[in-house]
């Protein structure tokens, strides 16, 4: 769907701006000229009523001028400056929920060609801690958004329900050994799943503290997890130019767990700031179409950690 949006767009400013192009450089010499030459049959100047009749631009040519720097303003916008998503599940829980708007920083991790997603100029790397939206390994058409977890070279564990990780150093330097991630309970029954009290942590995941959920009644699924060959079920090694990403709410999150990394090419920017958020849950009896929003949460309004 974003792909075809993409196109979509591009495909309108391209439209729009021949029409601009045609008119600048072929209609409107053409209207001046029929003018003058009006002028010279007459043998005199035209009143301006008639002046205005004849340099009219027709209504299609109107409409594809006033539109196009509106269109053309919002596809530099969207593919090389922020770009707006709405949050569709609740894997990120409880940074960010079902409802949640939020704007993508698209330059964040380079500035990219809008159709393939290539690289035009680089402008940075993920971060440890890094919300990130990218394209779908298994299917790139659809976009996720993800916690950059490990980095290129990094060594990640995820074992009982607890993150280790071994940061990527060179063969020639002392490398530090693999180390938990610091979790501090917070809480447990803030959020519910399946009927489940959820219990909520506080992480920190290099310089970026936030919070995490995690199921105590459900086990990890490392049968279902994907499989590095020399490694065991539950351990992974980044490869380079790649990223491993995972959910906040770990027990209700596919993720590089389950499909592995995330190519940086698929990268598509560093979620930032959440500037609406609407609740859509309901009794199951209402009347009211899911879809509606039954309110604001103007309290989640801003930055994302």
């Amino acid at each position: 769907m974003a792909n075809t949006f993409s196109l979509l767009l591009i495909g309108a400013t391209l439209l729009t701006g021949l029409v601009w192009l045609l008119d600048r450089f072929v209609l409107l010499p053409w209207r001046q000229r029929r003018v003058l030459k009006a002028e010279s049959a007459t043998g005199k100047a035209l009143d301006a009523g008639t002046i205005e009749t004849l340099m009219r631009e027709p209504g299609w040519v109107e409409q594809c001028k006033g539109v196009f720097p509106v269109i053309a303003a919002v596809l530099v916008l969207r593919s090389f400056l922020f770009e707006p998503f709405q949050i569709p599940s609740g894997s990120m829980m409880p940074t960010l929920l079902v409802g949640d708007f939020i704007l993508v920083q698209k330059f964040a991790y380079g500035v990219k060609e809008p159709l393939n997603n290539s690289t035009l100029l680089e402008t940075g790397h993920p971060k440890r801690g890094d919300v990130v939206v990218f394209k779908y390994p298994e299917e790139p058409t659809v976009d996720y958004i993800k916690r950059v977890v490990g980095l290129p070279g990094d060594r990640i564990i995820y074992r009982n329900k607890q993150l280790f990780i071994q940061p990527a150093c060179a063969g020639s330097q002392d490398c530090p050994a693999i180390a938990k991630v610091e979790q501090t309970f917070l809480s447990s029954g803030d959020f519910i799943q399946g009927g489940v009290p959820l219990e909520r942590y506080q992480e920190q995941l290099g310089n970026v503290s936030h919070r995490i959920l995690k199921n105590p009644q459900q086990p990890d699924y490392v049968p279902m997890y994907f499989h590095q060959p020399g490694n065991e079920a539950d351990e992974w090694v980044v490869p380079e130019g790649h990223y491993f990403a995972m959910g906040d709410n770990r027990d209700n999150s596919k993720d590089s767990r389950f499909w592995g990394f995330v190519p940086e090419r698929n990268l598509v920017g560093k979620a930032v700031f959440i500037w609406i958020s609407f609740e859509f849950e309901r009794d199951p009896g209402s009347p009211i179409p899911g879809w509606i929003p039954r309110g604001v949460r103007f309290n989640r309004i801003g930055g994302i950690q």
